[in-house]
């Protein structure tokens, strides 16, 4: 069992080379350089953390996730009752979040008392079905 794993990367002429790090010793995952044609691979592996930063905060899957079953915009007040142990504030952060990343579109209406929705972009659609299929492969395999 590895206490600490760290995924590291070499950049050659477009070419990645991984290799696990652990505390006791570093395992070559692949052997020969994969290549990413037509990427920059520093700037996948900083996409990649970006993302992986923003979809692992606390409530984001929460949000995303139940907005996949529905092509209606999803009010505030309808997040805020089925995310019952998400506090206003970390709701509204990760809203503002998922909207500056394009993630989703916030709808405000100037009515009163004030109306505000909120509904997935083409980027978030894009986001939200990769996350179920990597969900889906996670539990075909979880039991392996």
């Amino acid at each position: 069992m590895y206490l600490v794993n760290h995924l590291s990367y070499q950049v050659e002429s477009n070419a990645v080379g991984v290799t696990l790090e652990t505390k006791r010793k570093r395992i070559p995952i692949v052997k020969e350089a994969c290549n990413f044609n037509g990427y920059d691979v520093v700037s996948l592996m900083s996409e990649t953390s970006k993302i992986r930063e923003l979809i692992t905060k606390r409530s984001t899957l929460e949000i995303l996730i139940p907005m996949c079953c529905t092509t209606k915009p999803v009010r505030y007040k309808e997040f805020k009752q089925v995310l019952k142990g998400t506090s206003s504030r970390t709701l509204s952060t990760r809203l503002k979040e998922l909207e500056k990343n394009g993630i989703l579109q916030r709808l405000s209406y100037n009515e009163i008392p004030p109306r505000v929705e909120y509904k997935l972009t083409t980027k978030g659609q894009e986001l939200v079905k990769s996350m179920i299929e990597l969900l889906s492969w996670m539990r075909k395999w979880s039991n392996s």
